[in-house]
């Protein structure tokens, strides 16, 4: 796994990227807040191929575990992917919801996933 520090207005961003890393339960969830903790990074991006597709099925309430891990600890999280190809209505509204918030954001690309973790950020 390597972790990629961006530094965008004095704020520190972590992107995991990893061939073989799998984010399958809460303990993966603390490990890699602890992982960006260390330099710094209270924001962090994942991208969905590193999630486990249960995660993605709402009714094995692992999408919950993982992100209240992230609520409890004031971690924020962007999830780059396309979403669209699990065709449930339930992830649909969840993402959507989710998205209205400022805690956890699902998105398509790099960039807007670094826009979006800088949300309300005073200058």
């Amino acid at each position: 796994m390597e972790i990629i520090i961006h530094e965008l207005h004095k704020v520190k961003i972590a992107e995991i990227r990893s061939d073989d890393f799998i984010l399958k339960n809460a303990q993966d969830a603390l490990d890699i807040m602890a992982n960006a903790g260390e330099q710094g990074a209270r924001k962090i991006i994942l991208y969905e191929k590193n999630i486990s597709p249960e995660f993605f099925q709402l009714k094995t309430r692992l999408a919950g575990e993982i992100l209240l891990k992230f609520t409890n600890y004031r971690v924020k999280l962007a999830i780059i992917g396309e979403f669209g190809k699990y065709k449930s209505k339930s992830l649909d509204a969840f993402i959507y919801e989710t998205n209205k918030g400022n805690q956890f954001y699902f998105v398509t690309d790099i960039e807007t996933a670094k826009s979006k973790l800088l949300k309300g950020l005073k200058n």
